[in-house]
């Protein structure tokens, strides 16, 4: 009797593993003992879309982690595991603290843990391999693989069913999931506020996805503003290499970076990773909202050098854009104002000199309100300085050369109609 049962059970599994409507079917026996909380489990099991592009059927696992006390409109916590793991095992490390930190989740938020081990070759990166040149020739280019339309349609479906505040989705990953959450997250800034990725396994992905490496290409992609995107990766990682090509590409496009390094591997351990390098957790990036602009700091003279990529026996620990802030004051029709400034000691504490004043260019992106079109002369002011500037074909507004402080300053934009 038990045999039919899982043959029928089976059946309807592949039954409807083309079907349009995809309703992913709970698997209450396969929750037990993966963590040690009273927050309520539910594994979920589903087959395949025909639009995400498989060649053949296959069954995937999904894992969500509700907030520890019942929330309207929480915010979801995604996670994509290591190539050493599956969705069981990264829920599991979740049980010990320094285990895979960065796959625990806020306990007030969702959290949501997809898999890529059970399938062969559907893996986070496109299944592109850097070691591998026949994986990484079939896989590159920017358009997506199966497991990236998946991971996203996994995340809408779970936004819809438990009413998820869709401006807070926030997109993390280790290693290969790492490398993961920067090629699927960085292309999706509508679905995702944030990213961050603990010491990822290649930059390939996210370098393939944006076209980093092909203007041509670049030219072609109409892609939302990027999520704000943390990244803390060892110079004496292996993985890591490319960081000075992904750091360059995310300066030229204006896109907004926190970087942090130091010597201290391939680890997942946060706290051997802040005896090297105390900035990785001083960004709040859980605070961002989809809805909300931001400004992005560009050639900022308070940068480290990389040691990327002839100086990786270098054992100094380093950052990119670690001690800007802002807060939104207004983004409406006509005018837009944002504070920005440095944080001081009173705000952080750190082993790294803690600039006083850093010169940067100040780019603006995911306006809400503010409108304004190619061609157009937005005027802008920031304390004593202002300025001109005509809007190109990227749309983007950019401030240059703004000397930013401890003390809070107003950068004012709006549109010059002479």
């Amino acid at each position: 009797m038990t045999r039919f049962l899982f043959i029928i059970w089976s059946i309807a599994i592949s039954g409807y593993a083309e079907d349009k409507k995809w309703n992913p079917v709970l698997v209450p026996e396969k929750k037990e003992g993966l963590i040690n909380s009273d927050r309520k489990l539910e594994v979920f099991e589903h087959g395949i879309k025909k639009e995400w592009g498989y060649e053949a059927p296959q069954t995937d696992t999904f894992i969500v982690i509700h907030p520890e006390k019942p929330k309207k409109i929480a915010p979801l916590y995604v996670v994509l595991h290591s190539a050493g793991h599956d969705v069981f095992s990264a829920v599991e490390c979740t049980k010990q603290v320094g285990n895979h930190d960065i796959y625990h989740s806020p306990s007030n938020f969702y959290a949501l843990y997809v898999d890529c081990r059970a399938n062969k070759g559907d893996w986070w990166w496109g299944g592109m391999h850097a070691k591998d040149a026949n994986l990484k020739k079939k896989n590159s280019g920017t358009e997506t693989r199966p497991v990236e339309r998946r991971v996203i349609d996994t995340i809408k479906w779970v936004i819809k069913k438990y009413e998820i505040d869709s401006n807070r989705v926030y997109l993390s990953g280790n290693s290969m999931g790492g490398s993961g959450a920067l090629g699927i997250g960085l292309r999706h800034g509508n679905v995702f506020a944030a990213i961050k990725a603990n010491v990822p396994a290649g930059i390939d992905h996210a370098d393939q996805r944006m076209a980093f490496s092909d203007h041509a290409a670049a030219k072609k992609l109409n892609l939302p503003d990027p999520p704000i995107t943390l990244d803390y990766s060892g110079q004496n990682d292996g993985w890591s290499f490319g960081h000075d090509r992904f750091v360059k590409a995310m300066n030229d496009r204006k896109y907004p970076l926190y970087f942090y390094w130091g010597s201290f591997g391939h680890a997942n351990n946060h706290e051997r990773i802040l005896q090297v390098n105390d900035l990785i957790n001083s960004f709040d990036w859980l605070s961002i909202k989809k809805n909300e602009a931001y400004p992005v700091f560009t050639n900022a003279s308070s940068n480290n050098d990389l040691p990327w990529p002839k100086n990786l026996s270098d054992k100094k620990s380093g950052q990119v854009n670690a001690f800007f802030r802002w807060k939104l004051m207004n983004d409406e029709k006509k005018s837009f104002n944002v504070s920005l400034y440095l944080n001081s000691a009173d705000d952080i504490k750190t082993k790294f000199d803690i600039p006083k004043k850093s010169t940067a260019d100040v780019s603006l992106r995911r306006l809400q309100q503010f409108e304004f079109n190619e061609g157009d002369f937005i005027n802008w002011s920031f304390g004593e300085s202002k300025g001109k500037i005509k809007i190109g074909s990227d749309k983007i507004i950019t401030a240059p050369s703004l000397t930013i402080t401890t003390s809070p300053q107003t950068l004012s934009v709006w549109i010059n109609k002479n």
